[in-house]
């Protein structure tokens, strides 16, 4: 809307000053009204005019007459003249000094009393915007995007917006009719940020900024790369935030963490697509983030899970990429209620003793046209090159890691979910495609480092970043990576080289056990290793074995349905798979459904089979899984999950049988748990054991248990060792071990 209007009969035609005193010269009046004016605050609001009075400017399309009162609204200061019939107003007011002032506008349909926020001064503070360009600023979302301030008693919001190469950037909204000349900002060049504060601006009020590239295009409105709110599907627009007027009541957990070390704690994660875990019986829609507070948290505790691992909520536009392609970084989705709700979910799990984990997607973003992608008309936050700024996998713009101000952009809106949410840690997603210039592209397709190198020095230099003031701003979270190569030293400390985060998810183990468990049992000899290798690594990093929603996917099938065999075997398969994953080295990681073996591929937009439960094997899937997180509980199964010390083979080489025996142990001698593993359909009525010490050696779980489906062959609750050697152990006992089970035995 930059062309000429028709004028309204009621507007009165411009009146022209005196020509000593031109109010605006004519060469700024036509830049103003098209929005082009650079300066605009030097122009706007009130200003110190040539014959010692004070003159008042102001731009309102569709005003019929502008009136300067006392901000106490006592008294006239004086009307302004229409400059310009597209609504460009001024005036001088008989006054030596700047005054508080506001403004009474005639429309034609109304009369309103406004502030003019061209009356206030800049907002900003010169330190936050010096570490903001340096690379180092922890909290932009405090004064980036828009924000509730308090200027002289008056309640508005503050935007900021960086545009460095923008010629004019606009607030635009519903307050201004989506008119970009109505609200430009004020630009400070310095920083390559611009800013305006709307007095008395409603929360929930939808807002882009418009700007006007470096060549002189418009172009499409952009939503507040900083926005914590945004509007639903197919929405669009951000939203102004309403005031922070949460109380949380999770101190007690939030003490507790501070002083928690959760490498020799029980980790089990339960991964939730919060849009599909459970949906309404009647319209199919979602259940809201309140609602899932009061089914799904109380369930996930139930089952005996110590944290749930939400996939990305940051507010994304498509709902087939799962979050994985996110618009609004710092916007919790809509899709399930307002930010205060999503509080009220991470609140409640605390209280009842659970942690949230949250998915990040640090690597790369979508390049819808609200987006970041060429933000000012630039390439901004993403690389000009296509070698390093284009994604090939997922069609996505990679951000610039090199660039201070998207350092600033990522590490703030990390440490913003731990602190605004108080949330328990992040898992970053696709960090491969991050630490290598050469990830999922051939020879000629990518840049070498300065050092000639396919390693991506900015990206490892801002993981490492965010991970350190991650752990020293917020002891006890959980930093987690998807790091899918042999990276050396992803868990590691920073200082010796490593990337800083607190786990890895075990990509092999998961990989090599899939392809074992997906075997016909006769087959299942010649791949022994695939259920061995890991552990030949499994201490080299603070791993966590992941079942994820990346292996019900795609034509993957189900995890039950990977396996061979009619339904008693599958089912007796996958539940000794289970007890072998929550009794393997490392924290454990499971996917929404596959604790009650659902049949079907995961689909987003669909509930979980929530009525397989009913049916007996599905039920004694559920009941298995949550005793085997209670059973996890034993220090001697995950107290010394990062070290050799606490694993032992028993028997590692019996490919003939498929048989795997091994030792878990605790740091109190003594504290130990034995597992004993069979994937043939073969039962062992009299299979010696060996173990260190005589006494009497309980049956703590048996997945052959008539509760889990099984078919009931079990101990009797335990035997007494003999003095017989076994497996270089001086005594050992006799086990009936039934086919496709597990054991597991403490003394």
């Amino acid at each position: 809307m930059t062309g000429s209007k028709p004028l309204h009969p009621d507007i009165p035609r411009p009146v022209p000053g005196p020509a000593k005193y031109a109010l605006i010269p004519a060469d700024e009046v036509n830049l103003l009204v098209k929005g082009r004016y650079v300066d605009v605050f030097g122009r706007l609001g009130m200003h110190a005019h040539p014959s010692g009075a004070r003159q008042v400017s102001v731009f309102l399309p569709g005003a019929r007459a502008v009136e300067v009162i006392s901000r106490a609204g006592k008294r006239s200061l004086g009307n302004l003249q229409l400059i310009h019939e597209e609504g460009l107003f001024s005036g001088l007011i008989d006054r030596k000094r700047q005054v508080p002032y506001r403004l009474k506008v005639s429309y034609p349909e109304a009369e309103v009393v406004l502030e003019d926020p061209y009356a206030f001064p800049s907002l900003l503070d010169a330190a936050d915007l010096y570490l903001f360009n340096n690379g180092t600023q922890e909290q932009a979302w405090r004064f980036m995007g828009a924000n509730l301030r308090l200027v002289d008693d008056i309640a508005g919001i503050l935007f900021v917006v960086w545009a460095p190469n923008a010629k004019r950037e606009s607030l635009v909204s519903s307050l201004n009719h989506w008119d970009g000349r109505v609200h430009v900002m004020r630009q400070h060049p310095t920083a390559g940020v611009w800013e305006i504060f709307i007095p008395e601006m409603p929360s929930g009020t939808p807002y882009k900024f418009e700007i006007l590239s470096f060549d002189d295009r418009l172009l499409p409105l952009k939503a507040d790369p900083y926005a914590r709110a945004m509007e639903a599907s197919p929405g669009t627009a951000s939203l102004t935030p309403p005031p922070d007027t949460y109380i949380w009541n999770d101190h007690n957990w939030m003490a507790q963490r501070r002083g928690q070390s959760h490498h020799a704690q029980a980790v089990s994660i339960y991964e939730v697509h919060a849009g599909s875990w459970k949906r309404h019986t009647g319209d199919g829609a979602p259940l809201s983030y309140r609602e899932l507070a009061d089914d799904l948290l109380p369930y996930a505790e139930w089952m005996g899970f110590t944290h749930l691992q939400l996939m990305p909520i940051s507010e994304f536009p498509f709902d087939g990429s799962w979050g994985y392609q996110p618009l609004g970084l710092f916007s919790p989705t809509s899709r399930f209620g307002a930010p205060d709700d999503f509080r009220y979910f991470v609140d409640r799990a605390h209280q009842l003793g659970l942690g949230v984990l949250l998915d990040w997607v640090p690597g790369h973003f979508p390049n819808d046209a609200q987006g970041l992608v060429a933000f000012d008309g630039t390439h901004l936050y993403e690389h000009a090159d296509p070698r390093q700024g284009f994604h090939p996998d997922w069609n996505t713009s990679i951000y610039n890691y090199g660039r201070a101000e998207v350092r600033s952009y990522l590490l703030s809106n990390a440490l913003y979910w731990l602190s605004e949410f108080h949330l328990d840690g992040l898992r970053f997603d696709a960090v491969a495609s991050m630490l290598y210039l050469d990830y999922s592209r051939q020879q000629g397709e990518w840049i070498p480092n300065q050092h000639g190198g396919r390693e991506n020095v900015e990206a490892i230099e801002l993981l490492r970043d965010i991970n350190a003031r991650a752990y020293f701003n917020f002891p006890g979270v959980l930093m987690v990576a998807e790091e899918s190569t042999a990276w050396p030293g992803v868990t590691r400390f920073i200082e010796d080289g490593g990337l800083g985060f607190g786990f890895k998810w075990n990509m092999g183990w998961m990989n090599d056990t899939l392809r074992y468990l997906a075997r016909d049992p006769v087959h299942r000899q010649y791949h022994h290793s695939e259920m061995t290798f890991s552990l030949l690594y499994s201490f080299s990093e603070n791993f966590i074995l992941p079942l994820s929603h990346d292996e019900v996917v795609h034509g993957k099938r189900s995890i039950l349905e990977r396996v061979p065999g009619n339904d008693q075997q599958k089912f007796a398969t996958l539940r000794t798979y289970y007890l072998f994953m929550w009794t393997h080295p490392g924290k454990k990681l499971l996917f929404m459904g596959d604790e009650f073996a659902q049949r079907d591929e995961w689909r987003h937009n669909y509930s979980l089979d929530w009525h397989l439960v009913q049916y007996a094997p599905h039920q004694g899937m559920q009941r298995l899984v949550r005793d085997l997180n209670h059973l996890y509980r034993q220090p001697a199964l995950h107290e010394l999950d990062a070290s050799g010390e606490g694993f032992e083979w028993v028997e590692a080489n019996d490919q003939a049988h498929s048989i795997f025996i091994y030792r878990r142990k605790g740091r109190v001698p003594g504290d130990e748990a034995l597992v004993i593993l069979n994937f043939t359909p073969t039962p062992h009525h009299a299979l010696r054991v060996g173990v260190p010490r005589g006494g009497w050696y309980q049956e703590r779980l048996n997945t052959d248990a008539r509760e889990y489906g099984g078919g009931g062959e079990g101990n009797l609750g335990g035997m007494q060792a003999e003095p017989i050697p076994a497996h270089g152990q001086p005594w050992s006992i006799l086990v009936r071990l039934p086919g496709l089970s597990g054991l597991v035995f403490s003394l």
